[in-house]
């Protein structure tokens, strides 16, 4: 087990610190690391976060035939901060598919600070993604300086890097992930983990939950997003559920419902007319301060409320954002759309490994049929399958057998997080993968969007989930106090006074 550099540095005198940097690490690695101490380093500035460990292990990218090609999984350990630290780590599995979480680990350490007082942090990034054999597949900037989705730019962008990439996209799925994921955990030592999942990472987690039963004491999983969920096929159906929820809270925040009277009215005439015609927007680039004059077409602005809806702070700038583009005036749905670039095609985001993942675990199980009955229905119709998934028309896909749907059966202690307004892992999957996870509790926090850890007292009820190793006792009432953030009416922020309660307000906490 990992228990390097307990001395808390950055509270040393000058004179303390250079005496145990003289010294060496292990003066401060508590007997159970010596052995494994020469297996990582400090890390430097331009690889990982202050007071944290990297390193590598090299894993065989074909781990049947374990020969050809090995991946350097990059690793990041946050040791505890007390030297009588518990012996079981956090282990945080990062969503996407496509993010790294070592290489993210700088980002993240905040999210996690509370629960590094007791246990390590360790992220891993895992295969494709970050600093693993990363296969990035990288938008240009052109592209990440465009508010409009093009099918044709992004096919040749994703052929051009398929034909360049040194891996074997089939061999980047879940289940061969989480093989390599109990590797690091043997290699630092450890015997029983935790994980924290969120989004895609929920689904790692559980992969690995039934591939590494022995070695899973708990686990949270926070946006559930299931081996099952045939990513995109339910998007369209869990977004719109979260705008007409968007919807009913501005209608009954009087506030909101004064300035903006007609907001769901408005809102469908827009994409009525965005229908019909393809509106040149003449504008400022939010970013930039460059004049602006594109295009837009009635997906694009689509993906741009989609992308929005993660965020209570987004969301609580739509109804203003939606009246103004439904009487011709885009600026702010310009701001909004550049303020973050599509989902996917971020620089954190591997897209190859994106595609390796959901064209061989999710893409295989939609029916034409069901993708047709798709496109006529909600607000994003078919726009998640034409703008991010077109490459699975020719992305080699990876062999999942069919028992890998199954329901994970475990007696683990499983913490189900949901947001209550989550547009893309609604509560409706913690309650789909519930029944088979014997010793877990299900909380819905209200107002929240995708991912509720740093939501109110969220880390609070974590803690001691992560204490106890238990859901006996958890008790989520301090969750009944959450609400989104207040719309803004103004341009310069919400009407005074409390906020209002949110639609379907209260933990809806489910055992």
């Amino acid at each position: 087990m990992v228990r390097m550099r307990r001395c808390p540095t950055a509270r040393l005198t000058t004179a303390a610190l250079a005496a145990v940097l003289a010294a060496g690490a292990a003066a401060c690695a508590s007997p159970e690391a010596l052995g494994a101490i020469d297996r990582l380093h400090e890390c430097r500035i331009d690889e990982g976060p202050a007071n944290a460990y990297c390193g590598t292990l090299s894993v065989f990218e074909n781990r049947a035939t374990k020969q050809g090609r090995q991946i350097a999984l990059k690793i990041v350990v946050a040791p505890a901060l007390r030297r009588t630290a518990a012996r079981d780590p956090l282990f945080i599995l990062e969503g996407g598919p496509g993010a790294g979480a070592a290489t993210l680990a700088s980002a993240r350490l905040p999210m996690f600070r509370r629960f590094r007082t007791d246990r390590d942090l360790v992220f891993v990034d895992q295969r494709g993604t970050g600093e693993s054999n990363r296969l990035g597949c990288d938008p240009s900037p052109e592209e990440l300086d465009d508010v409009r989705t093009d099918d044709d730019r992004i096919t040749a962008r994703l052929k051009a890097c398929l034909a360049a990439l040194d891996a074997d996209p089939r061999l980047y799925t879940t289940p061969i992930a989480m093989d390599d994921l109990d590797d690091v955990r043997a290699f630092l030592g450890y015997d029983r983990i935790n994980l924290w999942g969120g989004s895609y990472g929920t689904r790692a987690a559980l992969v690995y939950l039934r591939q590494h039963d022995a070695h899973v004491r708990s686990i949270v999983l926070d946006g559930v997003a299931p081996q099952d969920m045939q990513l995109p096929l339910h998007t369209t159906r869990d977004a719109q559920r979260a705008l007409d929820r968007m919807f009913a809270d501005c209608a009954a925040e009087s506030a909101c419902a004064a300035a903006f009277p007609t907001l769901k009215a408005d809102t469908e005439a827009l994409f009525s007319r965005l229908e019909r015609d393809r509106p040149t927007v003449r504008g400022v680039h939010p970013r930039t301060g460059a004049p602006l004059e594109l295009p837009l077409t009635r997906r694009d602005v689509a993906l741009v409320i989609f992308r929005a809806l993660y965020i209570p702070e987004a969301v609580s700038l739509l109804p203003r954002v939606l009246t103004e583009a439904s009487a011709g005036e885009y600026q702010g749905l310009l701001a909004l759309a550049f303020s973050s670039p599509p989902e996917g095609d971020k620089r954190d985001i591997a897209m190859g490994m994106h595609l390796s993942v959901v064209c061989a675990e999710d893409f295989p199980r939609i029916t034409p049929a069901a993708r047709a009955r798709v496109g006529g229905t909600g607000f994003l119709g078919a726009a998640m399958f034409d703008a991010q998934y077109g490459g699975c028309a020719f992305w080699p896909r990876g062999d999942v057998p069919e028992s890998y749907y199954a329901p994970v059966v475990s007696d683990r202690p499983v913490l189900i997080l949901s947001g209550a307004d989550d547009p893309v892992t609604p509560p409706v999957w913690g309650e789909h993968v519930k029944p088979t996870l014997s010793r877990s509790r299900h909380i819905v926090v209200p107002g929240a969007g995708h991912i509720t850890l740093t939501r109110g007292c969220v880390p609070q009820l974590v803690g001691r989930f992560l204490d106890a190793a238990s859901v006996d006792g958890l008790d989520p009432a301090c969750t009944t106090t959450l609400t989104r953030p207040p719309f803004f009416v103004t341009p310069t922020g919400p009407a005074a006074g409390p906020p209002r309660a949110t639609s379907g307000a209260g933990a809806e906490a489910k055992r």
